[in-house]
């Protein structure tokens, strides 16, 4: 199971892998594997061809719910992207493979994520936006132009990108983290001594408990921030429409579910919410 993590799962993200899930007793397995070898040569490295013996990896064909074979699949940026079932003739192997290889925008998206790497913005930005004329959903680009408009600043505009991400794709969950990191600190504004200094002059000022908890949200200190947020959700759930139970769950995704404040204050949230 690591050397598909490594060889495939990882491997996609730099180039599409065509699994062919076969065994040696299998006559149609036999008869379409030398029909992949010899597209696989044809395309000359566009794609990487890896063959999973099922009865040798019966875990890994479990885990893609491999039931019949020959069974392929394709992978890119760590997903299956294209499958077929049985030993299909070649017009239909080859329409498999368009969609599987990257197309103009997977290209230009790659090309803006390696000039952003190097640190050219503008280029990078040309990239992206020259994918997303081609796809305008495409989720590499959005969240690589998100990335770069999030870092001048422009947060609506990288907002609006951000919802037009597919919901099931490998890059969802850096995409959602993205736009809480840009709804936390929208708006965010104040110092942060004063605020405490009227908290501690009137405790039921839920304006300056909320404005300190987003405010030391943006400085990352999480367990101050959660501990103000959730004493305004425990205070008055409904004010400011929820903004501060929003806060918390923006706050959750930022730190990922495996934070133990996360952990901590889901469950503080969810006593305060439903006591």
């Amino acid at each position: 199971m690591e050397d598909f993590e490594r060889d495939v799962v990882a491997r996609s993200a730099e180039v599409p892998v065509v699994v062919d899930f076969w065994a040696p007793w299998c006559a149609p397995c036999r008869a379409l594997g030398p029909l992949l070898e010899r597209l696989a040569a044809e395309h000359a490295g566009a794609f990487v061809l890896a063959k999973v013996d099922v009865d040798a990896a019966p875990a890994v064909a479990e885990r893609f719910r491999v039931q019949s074979i020959p069974a392929v699949k394709g992978f890119r940026d760590g997903a299956v992207v294209a499958e077929f079932v049985g030993a299909q003739p070649e017009p239909v192997v080859r329409r498999f493979l368009a969609a599987v290889l990257p197309t103009v925008a997977d290209e230009r998206a790659r090309a803006g994520a390696a000039r952003a790497a190097a640190g050219d913005a503008a280029a990078a930005e040309a990239a992206f936006r020259e994918a997303l004329a081609h796809d305008a959903r495409h989720p590499g680009a959005l969240l690589g132009l998100a990335r770069l408009l999030a870092a001048r600043r422009a947060d609506a505009d990288a907002l609006a990108l951000l919802e037009r991400m597919p919901p099931t794709v490998p890059l969802t969950a850096a995409a959602e983290r993205l736009a809480a990191e840009l709804r936390m600190r929208s708006g965010v504004e104040g110092d942060e001594a004063a605020l405490a200094r009227r908290i501690a002059a009137d405790p039921a000022d839920l304006d300056a408990r909320l404005a300190r908890g987003r405010l030391l949200a943006v400085g990352q200190r999480w367990e101050e921030a959660l501990a103000e947020l959730c004493e305004v959700v425990r205070r008055d759930p409904r004010f400011a429409d929820g903004a501060a139970r929003k806060a918390m769950i923006d706050a959750f995704a930022v730190l990922g579910n495996e934070h133990p404040l996360t952990d901590r204050y889901r469950g503080e949230l969810a006593k305060v919410l439903f006591r």
